[in-house]
């Protein structure tokens, strides 16, 4: 293993976030004077293609294959998105560093900005966390709901294909037109538009370009994302986002938070110190503790959502049935000083009025067949369970 002197052998996924996730870790001890050096592990959820999340088997299938190479010491530490992260974990390790999280909520994405109250009835949301799905059609039960999978770019190109398609296919005819216009002399035809096909294709970003030449089955109407996600691609200030209430729209616990795990000893010890954010590390133990009492996993819809306040962890559950026509949700102020604790007994007071049954029956309904399980899994980012 590495001493404090040496370089800390830091384990990542492999995809562009991952990667960027890691490295703001590596930067943040780069800059308290720890030399890092990143390490790309494939993991299982990245080696199985053709199951959403809900579906790879045991929770933690983006997270298991980097926290045995630390167990194994080949490795001295693993980043990980911490709503994918099982609530259970070996004894030796530990949750070592927890840096400052980013935003913590869901955002909508439409081609043009358009806000969740304003898509057309039936409209098309692209989603694969179950979370997400039952919150969508808890607020409209005519959504029709379609898995999406993929990075943050290949499904920010899955909804913007379909538009730029067909504005490609009308500057392509306004341009044809113009031409068998163009030699009569009483012509009174306007081109409808600044600039040729190919200036317009010139004029688009790179992901445009890509998404310009995708060929998928479903055509979406909006999609929605982690926050994070959006910020931490790159991607929040070339996409038309509308962020949601996270109060309404209770984000996964953990979400937007990152978690850095290694053996109990020194190694943990020295990254805590270094990059240790105690609030976040408050917030994200709240909503993890009450989803790790519940018994959710990655199989029921649970969302958890806690802020420091003061004195007190301002913290908002909300369970539902798999279709959003059930839930049970509860908003209490527990106190810092005994976080853990008071988690415990919100998650017992939610167990009692209902959120047992709704976990329970949304067990039942993982283990039958599932219609989203035919959906082709793409590389990239996980969704959370």
């Amino acid at each position: 293993m590495t001493t404090r002197a040496d370089t800390l052998r830091l384990a990542t996924r492999g995809s562009d976030l991952a990667l960027r996730q890691a490295a703001t870790v590596r930067d943040s001890l780069a800059s308290r004077r720890r030399t890092v050096e990143l390490t790309e592990v494939e993991t299982t959820g990245d080696q199985i293609r053709d199951e959403l999340i809900h579906r790879l088997g045991k929770t933690g299938a983006f997270v298991r294959s980097l926290d045995e190479k630390v167990m194994d010491g080949e490795l001295d530490a693993a980043v990980h998105s911490m709503k994918d992260m099982p609530t259970e974990r070996p004894d030796n390790l530990v949750v070592a560093g927890v840096p400052e999280r980013a935003a913590p909520g869901d955002a909508l994405v439409t081609p043009d900005g358009t806000a969740l109250a304003d898509l057309p009835e039936g409209a098309v949301v692209g989603t694969s966390s179950l979370r997400r799905r039952a919150q969508l059609l808890a607020e409209r039960p005519d959504l029709v709901v379609e898995p999406l999978r993929g990075n943050v770019d290949t499904r920010v190109e899955k909804l913007l294909a379909p538009s730029l398609q067909r504005e490609h296919q009308e500057r392509h005819e306004a341009e044809q037109e113009r031409k068998e216009h163009a030699g009569e002399a009483d012509s009174d035809y306007e081109f409808p538009y600044d600039e040729d096909v190919e200036a317009w294709f010139n004029g688009l970003s790179e992901l445009e370009r890509r998404a310009l030449g995708r060929d998928d089955e479903t055509e979406y109407d909006a999609i929605v994302l982690a926050k994070a996600g959006l910020d931490r691609s790159g991607l929040s200030h070339h996409v038309a986002a509308t962020e949601l209430d996270p109060e309404t729209f209770v984000p996964a616990p953990g979400q937007g938070a990152l978690a850095v795990t290694a053996l109990d000893g020194e190694v943990a010890d020295d990254i805590n110190d270094r990059i240790d954010h105690p609030r976040t590390r408050v917030e994200t133990t709240v909503e993890r503790t009450i989803l790790a009492e519940l018994g959710g996993g990655c199989v029921a819809p649970i969302g958890a959502y806690a802020t420091v306040e003061g004195g007190v962890v301002h913290t908002t559950v909300r369970v539902l049935s798999r279709d959003g026509d059930e839930e049970v949700t509860a908003t209490r102020d527990l106190p810092v000083e005994r976080h853990v604790d008071a988690a415990v007994d919100l998650a017992a007071e939610l167990a009692d009025q209902g959120a047992a049954d709704l976990v329970a029956e949304a067990k039942r309904d993982a283990g039958a067949a599932d219609d989203d399980a035919a959906t082709a899994r793409e590389e990239g980012e996980e969704d959370e369970p």
